[in-house]
């Protein structure tokens, strides 16, 4: 199997076909496009979610934080904790721990979460160190969005720019190749985009007038868009020429030659907006200092195209991220 996330399929084959849910206070489990868990308590919503930090050595307690918190945003909320597992080898000095948990403590003030638990362990079963999040948010019942609500012609705005996390990590990890053959500033601003990675203010902000939200990760922008395709059941209609790429992530894409919009991106928030609320959406981000760019629309095809220069792209169902092409 490839390295990266299931595909799509192996997904639905190996995993949701053989689980199930029985219990009537669950109202939202595991599926394509999901970000959380939903479990009912009174009137009140707990979301959940988890996951693993497994694609860098650099910033780990800091990715951690982000990206697991990232994923209670999409519901417009703030997480209120987060429980951290982290394994590591034989050959891991003390100071390494307490770096992470520095970096993790440092990230959690940054977006008002506790670390209420979690694990440590030193292990031959791996080779590098792997930490798993688990994040808890609580969110009222009436709040909840409802994904029926979602229709043709909504507009797509996402955050930020695309590929932020995987640029970042490439800039940490072939840092000495690439001040060969790019400028030290480039590199410096490729680096200095993993502080960028939280999308818990961007969830919360939009939450006045979003529809839905949904984290882009593994499989980058494209990955997000047909995720979010299947879990609402539209087509898609996205213009490149609207997509904004920062400068150093299409400098390390164009080096490595490997694709942007297929590279993971945390920091960047998919956000689903009725076409009458964009501009007002647009405006409410950029009044909180976050950039934000219209890129499209869900159609009532079931097609999912990626118009650039004028042709019609078909967009594939995600296979293994295109940092795994240069990190492995």
């Amino acid at each position: 199997m490839k390295i990266g996330k299931l595909t799509i399929s192996d997904l639905n084959d190996l995993i949701f076909n053989n689980i199930k849910n029985s219990n009537e206070n669950i109202l939202s489990t595991g599926e394509i496009g999901s970000d959380c868990a939903a479990i009912q308590v009174g009137d009140n919503i707990i979301y959940l979610s988890t996951d693993p930090i497994t694609g860098a050595n650099n910033g780990l307690g800091k990715l951690a934080i982000n990206i697991n918190c990232n994923d209670i945003a999409t519901e417009g909320i703030s997480p209120t904790g987060i429980m951290l597992t982290i394994l590591a080898p034989p050959h891991t000095k003390k100071e390494e721990i307490a770096l992470i948990m520095k970096e993790a403590q440092d990230e959690a003030d940054k977006i008002g979460v506790s670390i209420i638990g979690g694990h440590t362990e030193i292990t031959a079963a791996v080779n590098k160190t792997i930490i798993s999040a688990t994040s808890i948010g609580i969110g009222l019942k009436k709040d909840l969005k409802k994904r029926k609500n979602i229709i043709a012609d909504d507009r797509l705005i996402i955050t930020k720019g695309i590929g932020i996390e995987g640029t970042g990590i490439i800039a940490f990890e072939k840092e000495k190749e690439l001040l060969q053959v790019l400028s030290k500033s480039t590199v410096k601003d490729a680096k200095n985009l993993l502080n960028f990675t939280s999308v818990v203010k961007d969830g919360i902000i939009a939450n006045k007038f979003s529809k839905g939200m949904h984290d882009v990760t593994e499989g980058g922008l494209l990955g997000a868009l047909w995720e979010s395709s299947c879990f609402y059941n539209l087509g898609l209609e996205i213009f490149y020429e609207k997509i904004f790429i920062h400068q150093s992530t299409k400098e390390i894409c164009k080096y490595f030659k490997i694709d942007p919009l297929k590279l993971i991106s945390s920091g960047t928030m998919l956000i689903v907006v009725s076409k009458e609320n964009s501009n007002l959406l647009l405006r409410e981000l950029k009044m909180n200092g976050i950039d934000a760019f219209d890129i499209g629309r869900f159609t009532e095809s079931k097609e999912r195209l990626l118009i650039k220069d004028g042709k019609n792209l078909k967009i594939a169902s995600p296979e293994s991220d295109e940092l795994y092409k240069i990190i492995h």
